[in-house]
């Protein structure tokens, strides 16, 4: 905590995966889960124009992954049945590999809507989390959020943990519309939207390359480990094991 100026801040700007939730409920659980439902939700889907114009991001993207080498599945488009299985392909390809695709969590966050709407999914954060968000909620903070998925997908998981809905403490949510979260321009216009500097903000995330781009504009950061045998801190000195250990002023 040396390196954080607490005097300084205002707004506590929080990743997920790894921060307020176990990584595992994300590739264990909600990845799966997407993985599984893709072409059933795809096919009732496919004509809403919400859904149409993912697919032609999806499409677009695929083609930026050809040129560049990454050999994607192929894509045909010359007729529905194989648009459709086209673009469940290339998705479940993208998951495979982690993307940060925005296309593909848009799609992501409408599926799990269904899964949260209909009880199969539950939304997970760690035991000191809602203990934090009251915390910080008595001592005037704002709370937001950066994560890579969808605002949507945020949103239903804040909203059915085990501990209630937390979304009354979370002010905002942001995701890659903003910017990717490893380029500190997103974190530049994340602080603008609030209208304070950067060094007012403190942004906590187990990415380090993410940790270096908010810093690199100005943000106050911190590693959070939640299992440092598995994630090592590379040397990063402060870094958190708990939201316990961020007891602000």
């Amino acid at each position: 905590m040396s390196l954080i100026d607490e005097s300084q801040i205002r707004v506590m700007l929080l990743d997920i995966e790894g921060t307020t939730t176990p990584v595992d409920f994300v590739y264990k659980t909600l990845f799966p889960y997407a993985s599984r439902k893709l072409e059933s939700f795809l096919g009732e889907h496919a004509q809403e124009p919400e859904i149409q114009a993912l697919i032609e991001d999806l499409r677009s993207q695929q083609e930026v992954d050809e040129r560049n080498g990454l050999e994607p599945p192929g894509w045909l488009d010359n007729q529905e049945g194989a648009r459709l299985h086209s673009s469940v392909a290339y998705s479940q390809w993208l998951i495979a590999r982690d993307s940060k695709c925005t296309p593909l969590k848009s799609i992501q966050g409408r599926i799990w809507q269904q899964g949260f709407t209909s009880g199969e999914l539950r939304g997970e954060v760690f035991p000191d989390v809602p203990i934090a968000f009251e915390r910080w909620q008595r001592q005037k903070k704002i709370i937001g959020i950066y994560s890579s998925g969808s605002i949507l997908a945020q949103q239903l998981l804040f909203r059915t943990t085990t501990s209630g809905d937390l979304t009354s403490y979370i002010s905002v949510f942001f995701d890659t519309r903003v910017g990717a979260k490893t380029e500190g321009e997103s974190y530049k216009k994340i602080a603008a939207s609030f209208s304070h500097a950067p060094e007012r903000f403190l942004f906590v995330s187990d990415a380090v390359k993410e940790i270096e781009a908010a810093r690199s504009v100005g943000m106050q950061a911190i590693l959070c480990e939640r299992d440092p045998g598995v994630a090592p801190s590379t040397g990063h000195e402060g870094a958190i094991q708990s939201f316990d250990d961020l007891i602000l002023d």
